[in-house]
């Protein structure tokens, strides 16, 4: 892929070891053929940009100083890990990135000695570091440990957890805060704008670094300037709150000054014990367009790297995230105790519009899924009715707070659970996968699944308006493209329907596969009933299903074990029903990334799967099942 024509010092590194044999003079030159390189890479894929065309000198010089992969790097989240990819053997391998079979979006350990630590979700990076640091000081190894955060996943509780533990172990580790005013929501928090204002300020730099290089030689003064600046900092900067925590703080200098971060790093590189250095990068660092909207281009989709511009898409009917957007300022109109809340996913959870309408009911409380639950509970604790818009897997991080803080007091919290079931391209980390397994498991919360786009705003309504707690899990991306209707009417609590009556067998369809299992139903002429609600189950639907039919076929987008398919085997179980029972959903491994379409066929959850796995269950149990003489499909 690379042409070395184009690319020619770039084109030589295979390894960091390649990297560090280069004459110091060259890395600038080689930071603007990644730069270049990384742009047209990602024109051609899709991605992840502006954040690593911000962390390009920071990659170089990193892996420059520190000896990896025996020196271990940690990237958070890895939006900005781009740059590390490239220059750690997967250059000719990027035209794959996030296609099946190809290079992750994120960093995994089985895909490179580099990859230190897989992640996905925000701010890990810091305890794993530590994790490392603490079992190189236990084996005695002389390897160091390298957390590279940015100043959006630095909002979370977990990153100051890990401060705290690390500057009390004294533990051999350097966090890297790399402050790029990149998160992929506007960042929140007295403490983010103070490092912003401040610490990131021209004012503060100047005197810091201009005064130290004026006075450097007129020692009584030096030491005088030294405590004013702690005295300084104290007031006005999170500085001293690091050292506070133990550790020795430096900065803030300039990301994109390679000399400087080179010398910089070499001598943080020998020091001992927790060391943190502030970086000021700029996001989307030398492409234009990233620069002027980066929020823009944080993901994207193929694009002309001369222009920036993506194909216009197809006109099409709204993505089930903009049907939840349009319900709840539907909803705002309305009743004006709904507030929404979101942990620093605005844009991704459809709620820009209700933040600029109704911004004083709108909380953002940034990367802080915990914090957002109980916020949520003592705001309904005081008759408001919140929305908590979050996406399946990072409601996943505060599970704690849903059974202990709202689902125990039965408090009326509602939560639209977006990207549930398969996400395609960003893989395992970002799947919704085990959600109904670990909500149908609480008291007093009821759990619906929508089929449609209208079904979908029904049930918001209807979980909005219910008594207790109250969740909605709908995928990513467009429904079937059924007519949204304009009201805010509830549906019947528990009761599910049936869409197509056949014989034989019924396929019980839990949300977004009753597309799929209507087709299917359609070749073996079979009853397919759309359930609507896991939980409460519709146990009526289901008994009536059992009585006349000679096999069940559940169906969901879900882990099958212990989704809405146990549900309803532990409803035929409870009343002495023995009826022979499929159960089709997401098997018990993490698929890697792929488009959605190719997972769901891998999973036999499209049209196709589903009929075959439906034959193949009563070709395989028909004696058992006395249907042996029944075939389903001609």
């Amino acid at each position: 892929m690379t042409n070395d024509s184009r690319y020619p010092l770039l084109a030589s590194i295979d390894a960091p070891d390649d990297l560090r044999a280069l004459p110091e003079d060259r890395l600038e030159e080689l930071a603007r053929e990644l730069r270049a390189f990384l742009v047209e890479s990602v024109a051609r894929t899709g991605g992840h940009l502006a954040a690593g065309l911000g962390t390009v000198e920071l990659s170089i010089a990193l892996h420059y100083v520190f000896d990896t992969p025996d020196d271990r790097l940690v990237w958070d989240v890895g939006h900005q890990s781009y740059p590390h990819k490239i220059l750690t053997g997967r250059r000719e391998a990027m035209g794959t990135l996030r296609r099946a079979g190809g290079l992750s979006g994120f960093p995994k350990r089985n895909e490179s000695p580099y990859d230190t630590f897989g992640v996905g979700h925000s701010s890990t990076s810091i305890s794993a570091a530590l994790g490392m640091a603490l079992a190189a000081r236990h084996t005695g190894a002389a390897r160091k440990a390298v957390a590279v955060i940015g100043d959006g996943a630095m909002t979370a509780g977990l990153a100051f957890e890990a401060l705290n533990h690390a500057g009390d172990l004294h533990a051999n580790l350097l966090v890297v805060l790399n402050d790029n005013d990149m998160s992929i929501s506007p960042n929140v928090g007295g403490l983010q704008k103070h490092l912003g204002r401040v610490l990131s300020g021209k004012f503060y730099s100047t005197m810091r670094e201009g005064g130290k290089s004026v006075l450097r030689h007129v020692p009584p003064v030096k030491e005088f300037a030294r405590r004013a600046e702690e005295h300084m900092k104290g007031m006005l900067v999170p500085g001293t709150l690091f050292e506070e925590l133990g550790f020795n703080y430096i900065g803030p200098i300039d990301g994109h000054d390679l000399p400087g971060l080179v010398r910089t790093l070499r001598n943080l590189r020998e020091l001992e014990g927790p060391r943190l250095l502030h970086v000021v990068t700029r996001k989307g660092k030398g492409f234009a367009p990233a620069e002027r909207d980066p929020l823009a281009y944080h993901g994207v989709t193929a694009f002309d790297p001369q222009t920036g511009e993506a194909p216009k898409a197809p006109a099409a009917g709204p993505t089930y995230t903009q049907v939840f957007g349009r319900w709840l300022c539907d909803m705002a109109d309305r009743d004006p105790a709904l507030v929404a809340i979101t942990p620093a996913m605005r844009e991704g959870s459809g709620l820009v519009e209700f933040s600029e309408r109704f911004a004083g009911r709108y909380f953002d409380v940034g990367i802080a899924e915990q914090h957002a639950v109980t916020l949520a509970a003592g705001l309904a604790c005081e008759g408001l009715k919140p929305v908590v818009a979050i996406y399946s897997t990072f409601l996943q991080r505060a599970y704690d707070q849903l059974i202990h803080d709202v689902a125990i007091q039965n408090l009326p919290v509602l939560f639209a659970i977006d990207r549930a079931g398969l996400v395609g391209a960003d893989g395992a980390t970002h799947a919704g996968s085990f959600d109904l397994a670990y909500l149908r498991c609480i008291p007093n919360l009821v759990v619906m699944a929508p089929a449609d786009e209208n079904e979908c705003r029904r049930m918001l309504s209807t979980g909005f308006h219910h008594d207790g707690p109250a969740a909605v899990r709908y995928p990513r991306g467009r429904g079937p493209g059924t007519e949204i209707e304009t009201g805010l009417d509830p549906l019947p609590l528990g009761k599910g329907e049936i869409r197509r009556e056949g014989r034989r067998v019924a396929l019980l369809a839990f949300g977004s596969l009753l597309t799929p299992c209507l087709e299917a139903g359609e070749a073996l002429n079979a009853t397919v009933a759309n359930m609507r609600f896991v939980k409460p189950l519709d146990a009526d639907l289901v008994l009536d299903l059992a009585e006349r039919h000679d096999v069940l076929v559940t169906a969901e987008e879900h882990a099958a074990t212990g989704g809405a398919g146990s549900a309803v085997s532990e409803c035929l179980a409870a009343h002495g029903i023995n009826i022979p029972i499929l159960h089709l959903g997401l098997p018990d491994r993490f698929l890697d990334h792929a488009t959605h379409e190719q997972q769901l066929t891998e999973c036999r959850l499209d049209a196709a799967g589903i009929r075959r796995s439906v034959q193949e269950y009563l070709d395989g149990e028909g004696a058992h099942c006395q249907i042996a003489q029944s075939r389903l499909i001609s």
